[in-house]
């Protein structure tokens, strides 16, 4: 089931909800069903753990260790 936007025509909210292409929600501010589905603004993916280990072996060949968390700093300054 895919996520949209909606716009309630009735109070003006704005929600998301994870619905079937067919289905038409409530609007929780008032409980209306007469919304707009809105095209979704696509969100950037996150961090990738490979992108993570690139850029901490990078920091360590260059001495410095901003890309650790404070726990593996203890560890590494051992």
């Amino acid at each position: 089931m895919p996520l949209f936007d909606f716009l309630c025509t009735a109070c003006d909210t704005h929600f998301e909800k994870l619905v079937r292409a067919g289905d038409t929600p409530a609007c929780p501010g008032c409980g209306s069903h007469a919304v707009l589905r809105q095209v979704s603004a696509p969100h950037a993916p996150g961090k990738s753990a490979g992108i993570l280990q690139r850029a901490r072996a990078q920091a360590a060949r260059e001495g410095h260790f901003s890309n650790y968390r404070p726990s593996e700093l203890r560890n590494k300054l051992k």
